[in-house]
C-alpha cells in the first residue's frame, strides 16, 4: 500500500516586480514532488521571490558571495521538544532564474521547476559540494523533473 500524498503548504511572497512568474499552484506541485518522495518531512515552505539586490545581500550575508544567486535554502531547525511541519524557506531571484533559462536555452517554467525542486532538496539536507553528493542530488532532481515531463536539465540536447 502506498503512502498518502502530502499536500504542500506554500507561503508565497513576491518581493519584486515581475509579471512572468509561475502560478502558486506550480510552486505547490513542485514542492509536493520533493515532499512526497521523502518520508517524515515538513510540508510547509516559504518561497520568497526577490530582486537581485535582496538576493545579493542574502548571498553575501550567508554565503560570503558578492552576487545574486538563483536560489538560497534555509532549512527550519525545530527545537527537539517541538514538532512543527515547517520544512524551511527558499529565496529565489526571479531575474537570475530568467537569465539562466535564456543562457541555458531552457523553457522558463521548466527552469523554475528545477530551481524549486533543487532548493527543496537542499532543505532536506542534500548538497552538491562533494562529487558523490552532487551525483545523488542531481539524479533525484532528474527523476523528479522527469515525473513532470521536464527534460534532464544537466544534459539538454
Amino acid at each position: 500500500m502506498s503512502k498518502p500524498m502530502t499536500e504542500a503548504i506554500i507561503d508565497l511572497q513576491i518581493a519584486c516586480d515581475n509579471s512572468d512568474l509561475p502560478q502558486e499552484a506550480d510552486f505547490k506541485l513542485w514542492a509536493e514532488k520533493v515532499i512526497n518522495a521523502h518520508e517524515d518531512t515538513g510540508n510547509e515552505i516559504t518561497v520568497r521571490i526577490v530582486t537581485p539586490e535582496e538576493s545579493q545581500q542574502l548571498n553575501h550575508q550567508y554565503r560570503g558571495k558578492e552576487k545574486p544567486t538563483n536560489v538560497l535554502s534555509f532549512p527550519f531547525e525545530s527545537p527537539p521538544e517541538l514538532e512543527l511541519p515547517l520544512l524551511g524557506d527558499l529565496i529565489v531571484c526571479a531575474d537570475v532564474v530568467a537569465q539562466e533559462a535564456i543562457e541555458q536555452n531552457k523553457a522558463l517554467n521548466d527552469h523554475w521547476a528545477h530551481m524549486i525542486i533543487h532548493g527543496c532538496l537542499h532543505l532536506l539536507g542534500y548538497d552538491h559540494i562533494e562529487e558523490e553528493e552532487a551525483e545523488e542530488m542531481e539524479s533525484l532532481e532528474i527523476e523528479l523533473l522527469a515525473s513532470l515531463n521536464i527534460k534532464d536539465p544537466y544534459h539538454l540536447d
